[in-house]
């Protein structure tokens, strides 16, 4: 495993988000288009949780959320920012990482 310095992993812009809206992607089946509230503002991610998480799990769903990716479209669709999962190899199983306790939307992960 190679090591970053804490310059490199200072910039990565992490923060607690709320899942607002979700929708299942019309042109993909393991595609949700979702919503987050991250405090000042709303950003959209293209996500494949649809095998790990029904819609009605995902809203309200406190989150951890890279978001200072740079946009990416998929399946015509823009994602600006990208949940954070525990994901097995395999695909398997794939799991949100979300705080321990209920945070502010916005608040930055150190």
């Amino acid at each position: 495993m190679s090591t970053i310095s804490y310059g490199d992993f200072a910039k990565l812009d992490i923060r607690v988000g709320k899942i607002i809206e979700v929708a299942r992607h019309q042109n993909a089946d393991k595609l949700y288009i979702v919503q987050i509230d991250i405090g000042e503002k709303t950003l959209q991610t293209v996500t494949s949780l649809v095998p790990y998480y029904t819609e009605e799990e995902l809203m309200g769903k406190q989150v951890v959320v890279l978001v200072n990716l740079a946009k990416a479209k998929m399946r015509g669709e823009t994602s600006e920012c990208m949940l954070l999962c525990a994901e097995t190899d395999d695909e398997s199983e794939s799991v949100l990482l979300t705080p321990e306790r209920l945070m502010s939307s916005g608040v930055r992960v150190v």
